[in-house]
C-alpha cells in the first residue's frame, strides 16, 4: 500500500524528455505545496554494437545525469526560482525538487517509488506501435497497470485556452470509480475548474429495454457517486451527465476541453494491458488532455478541507 510521503515523482527520459509532463508535475508539486523528486533510470547495459559493457554502462549513466541536471533546469527556468534553495516555499518560485538516479528498468523503479509517494507523473510519445507500448523502455502502461498510487499520463501540455477548464472523471459505479471521483473532486478543487462527471452507457442490443427507466437508474447511481465526495469540495461546480456510446469514445470526445481526465483503474489479472482495463488504455491511445489513473482504495488527503453541506451539480443527460 501507499504510505503518503508527500511527493510528487516524475519519470524522468534521458532519450527525450517530455517538457509538457515536466510542466504538469512541478506545477502540481507546486500546487499541493510538495517536493518533487526526479527520477531517471538506468537499465542493463546491452550493447548490440560490441562495445565493453562498462564503457556502454559509464555513457548511459552520463546520460542519465545529464537528463536529470536538464530536467531540474527546466523547473527552475519555467518557475523563475534559483538553484540550490531546497527549503524554498511554494510561494517563492518553483516547488522544492530532488533528484535521483537509480539501477534497473524504467517500469520497476518508478513502480517502486510509487509505493511511496502520493502521485507518478510520466511522459509519453503517441502509442502507434507496439515496441512503444510493450518495450522495456514503456513505462506509461505498466506504471497506469500497477502502480500503487495515482498515475498521470501526459502528451502535450495542459489546455490554457477555450472554454472554462473543467476536469472529467469517468463515473460507473466500482470501487475504482469511486476512488476516481473523489481524486476528480481534488484536482479541480487544486485548479479553480468545473468538474464534469461522465457515466457513459454502452448501447444495448436488447429491445425490450425501457430506456427512460435504464437512464434514470444510471443518473440515480451517477447522483449517488458525486455526493459521497461533493460535501468536502462544496466551491467545485459539478455538471452530471449519462451519456450512450462506448467508454473510450465519449470521454475521448471529453478531453477535448479538459485540463484532465480521470478514470479508474478496472482491470484484474493477467498482462499490463487487462490490470489497466479497456477504458484506461484506449484513453492512454487516444486522449488529448493528461489522463490519470488511479487504483481502488485510493482516497484523496481531506485533512486540510473543511466539512460542508452541499454542493451544486448541474444533471445534463444524453440519451439519445
Amino acid at each position: 500500500m501507499n504510505d503518503g510521503s508527500g511527493e510528487v515523482v516524475l519519470g524522468v527520459d534521458p532519450r527525450a524528455q517530455s517538457v509538457p509532463a515536466l510542466l504538469w508535475a512541478a506545477d502540481e508539486a507546486l500546487r499541493r505545496g510538495r517536493r518533487l523528486r526526479l527520477v531517471v533510470a538506468v537499465p542493463a547495459a546491452h550493447d548490440p554494437l560490441g562495445y565493453p559493457e562498462a564503457a556502454h554502462r559509464n555513457a548511459l549513466r552520463t546520460r542519465a545525469e545529464m537528463a536529470l541536471a536538464n530536467a531540474e533546469d527546466v523547473v527552475h527556468a519555467l518557475h523563475r526560482a534559483p538553484r540550490h534553495t531546497p527549503h524554498r516555499t511554494p510561494d517563492h518560485g518553483g516547488p522544492p525538487t530532488t533528484t535521483e538516479l537509480a539501477e534497473g528498468t524504467p517500469a520497476a523503479v518508478l513502480l517502486s517509488r510509487a509505493a511511496r509517494t502520493d502521485l507518478l507523473v510520466v511522459g509519453s510519445r503517441a502509442f502507434g506501435r507496439p515496441a512503444e507500448m510493450f518495450g522495456e523502455s514503456s513505462v506509461a502502461v505498466p506504471a497506469g497497470a500497477r502502480a500503487d498510487c495515482p498515475v498521470v499520463v501526459v502528451r502535450a501540455p495542459e489546455r490554457t485556452t477555450g472554454p472554462p477548464p473543467c476536469v472529467v472523471v469517468g463515473v460507473d459505479g466500482s470501487e475504482a470509480g469511486r476512488a476516481a471521483v473523489g481524486f476528480a473532486f481534488a484536482q479541480a478543487a487544486l485548479r479553480g475548474a468545473r468538474l464534469r462527471a461522465l457515466w457513459v452507457w454502452p448501447r444495448s442490443g436488447l429491445m425490450h429495454e425501457n430506456v427512460a427507466h435504464a437512464l434514470a437508474a444510471r443518473e440515480d447511481l451517477l447522483a449517488d457517486s458525486v455526493a459521497e465526495w461533493a460535501g468536502f469540495h462544496p466551491d467545485v461546480d459539478v455538471v452530471e451527465e449519462v451519456a450512450r456510446g462506448h467508454p473510450v469514445e465519449e470521454l475521448t470526445l471529453a478531453s477535448r476541453d479538459a485540463l484532465a481526465v480521470v478514470v479508474g483503474r478496472r482491470g484484474r489479472g493477467g498482462y499490463d494491458g487487462m490490470r489497466l482495463g479497456s477504458t484506461a488504455h484506449g484513453l492512454l491511445r487516444r486522449a488529448d488532455s493528461p489522463v490519470i489513473v488511479v487504483p481502488a482504495g485510493i482516497s484523496p488527503d481531506l485533512s486540510d478541507l473543511p466539512a460542508a453541506v452541499g454542493h451544486r451539480t448541474r444533471p445534463l443527460a444524453r440519451s439519445a
